[in-house]
């Protein structure tokens, strides 16, 4: 990785520009690899696009580059690899070098070596408690073998759930890809232990709700107890991860545990920005994976992810993080993914994910693990602040004030799920986009859509707005209820409102002018039959809507009044 190792070129013999053939004197090699370490690495010649598109369907894909393709196998897909006769190269097996296990949690916490399992556990759990205003320990489910898939939320009130943006960043969702396992450990500690004296962690802390999940598949990395030996790419059952979410193109693949409980975690949270890291390049992957054409926001896609490339650069050696295009590419330019956790996320929980690749080495080295940390902090934190330069916001209810689940979605720009939703709890909101004018749409059941118009959106700062939606009064509320009558109307200084008799006690009193912008919002006591005086001596000429609300009892009216100006 760090120090650009020579590429090692593989020579095929002329036959192999064939892409099949009557067999492989490697065939019994291959499947006695595969049977004594679950997976085995294999090179053919670039076969073409659909070829490619075939074999990302049935096999785990690691790279194509050099006009060959990088593939490794396990024993669920070794015998149909073999089936089809590609002429293939065995991959020299490389086992990890120079990974010895740390005496003690402090020392595995210098980040210069790999941590065992049981350490691993300790150092999540001794982040939570020693800083629990801002880290709180979750669990997102276990391992087939039952080891804890853990991540941390790392928050200024990491105990409550506020309106703001929630982001996260998982790493080794394929358990031979470990650089980015300690990375995401370290910057944990780092963003803990800078809160109070960096502003730009502050920063982040106290605008976002920050979860890590340092490793996803802890059968893969652990595969043999407690230290990292021989880690593998799949889970214990031999399936890879990142080939197991929910895909059209592979609707029957057998869901893993990790893959459900992981699609219960993000469904629960809804992240609006995250990344997932692995190994095994060097470049930043954006969506979609599984499809030629793109994603309604490929210019934002590619804006952040040729920023943490960029970044990069400033930081690191030449040559670390170039490939494809100076270290960035759009997934299926690349080679389709079929079963992605990136298009998974972007797609169906309308989410904003990439995949970042760190290193060359599926392992890396524990004696550039310090590099790898150095090249990429500063990237990390930056990717996080594309979370704050968006537009948020708030969804609410015009006349309760209550959060609305609206769905939020740009007219001619968004589709493929492009579009995204107001939190239920909160109403609020985050729509990551390219600067410029944006007309936002708020449509929501039992609502009239909203429209905002040239909503004006400057990256470096964002933009915030609160929307107010107008309910639709439900018919069968209504029935028999008189509307609130108004004298004189139009009027001047002061305006009588006579409320039907049900409309008593405590009731909140709001009027908004004809754009819907609210201009009073009080409370008074009404009693039956006394006519409310509304003081309209500070409007302006013009129409408005008051809207009468006793919320006690779920009871709303509305009527409109014009205020008239002298010469």
């Amino acid at each position: 990785m760090i120090k650009r190792a020579a590429i090692t070129i593989l020579l095929f013999p002329l036959a192999a520009l064939l892409c099949f053939s009557q067999g492989n004197p490697d065939d019994e090699k291959l499947r006695d690899e595969v049977r004594q370490y679950r997976q085995a690495g294999v090179v053919i010649p670039d076969p073409g696009p659909a070829a490619v598109s075939n074999l990302s369907v049935n096999v785990s894909i690691r790279s194509v580059r050099d006009k060959r393709v990088y593939i490794v196998l396990s024993p669920l897909t070794v015998e149909w690899f073999i089936s089809r006769g590609y002429q293939y190269t065995l991959s020299e097996r490389r086992e990890p070098k120079g990974i010895t296990a740390p005496g003690s949690m402090l020392q595995a916490m210098q980040w210069e070596t790999y941590p065992t399992y049981t350490q691993y556990d300790s150092i999540m759990r001794f982040m939570s408690s020693e800083y629990p205003a801002l880290c709180r320990l979750d669990t997102i489910g276990t391992s087939i073998r039952g080891k804890l898939v853990m991540a941390l939320k790392i928050s200024d009130n990491c105990i409550l759930d506020e309106p703001e943006p929630k982001v996260f960043y998982t790493s080794t969702i394929h358990g031979d890809e470990t650089g980015g396992y300690v990375l995401m450990l370290r910057l944990a500690s780092y963003l803990l232990q800078n809160y109070g004296n960096d502003t730009r962690v502050k920063n982040l802390l106290d605008n976002l709700e920050i979860w890590i999940n340092p490793l996803a598949n802890p059968d893969g990395t652990y595969n043999n107890g407690d230290v990292i030996i021989n880690p593998v790419r799949n889970n214990a059952a031999n399936y890879d991860l990142n080939r197991n979410f929910p895909d059209p193109v592979t609707p029957n693949t057998i869901k893993q545990k990790e893959t459900l409980d992981m699609m219960k975690f993000l469904e629960n949270h809804r992240f609006v920005l995250s990344a997932n890291f692995h190994s095994g390049e060097e470049v930043i992957n954006y969506p979609w994976d599984r499809w030629s054409r793109d994603h309604a926001d490929r210019f934002w896609f590619n804006a952040v992810s040729r920023a943490y490339a960029d970044t990069v650069h400033l930081y690191a050696p030449p040559g670390y993080m170039t490939y494809l295009d100076n270290g960035v590419t759009r997934g299926y330019d690349w080679y389709p993914v079929y079963g992605g956790r990136q298009d998974y996320i972007t797609y169906e929980l309308q989410g904003r994910e990439v995949t970042i690749e760190l290193d060359n080495d599926y392992i890396t080295a524990p004696s550039e693990l310090n590099a790898l940390w150095d090249y990429n902090i500063r990237s990390l934190l930056g990717y996080l602040e594309n979370a704050n330069r968006g537009i948020t916001g708030l969804v609410k209810d015009a006349v309760t004030g209550e959060p609305v689940p609206a769905m939020i979605f740009i007219e001619g720009h968004d589709v493929d799920n492009s579009q995204v939703y107001a939190d239920t709890i909160t109403g609020s909101f985050t729509r990551l986009l390219s600067p410029g004018t944006w007309d936002l749409t708020f449509t929501a059941k039992g609502y009239r859509d909203t429209v905002l118009r040239n909503v004006v959106l400057n990256m470096a700062e964002g933009t915030n707005v609160i929307v107010e939606m107008d309910p639709d009064l439900d018919p069968v509320d209504t029935v028999g209820q008189e509307n609130p009558l108004l004298y004189p109307n139009p009027g001047s200084l002061f305006i009588s409102a006579v409320l039907p008799g049900s409309l008593t006690g405590e009731v909140n009193i709001r009027v908004f002018n004809n754009t819907g912008m609210k201009m009073a919002d009080y409370n008074k006591t009404l009693l039956s039959g006394v006519p409310v005086i509304l003081d309209i001596r500070s409007l302006s000429a013009g129409v408005y809507t008051v809207v009468f609300t006793r919320r006690s009892a779920g009871l709303s009216f509305r009527s409109r009044f014009i205020v008239v100006r002298g010469p």
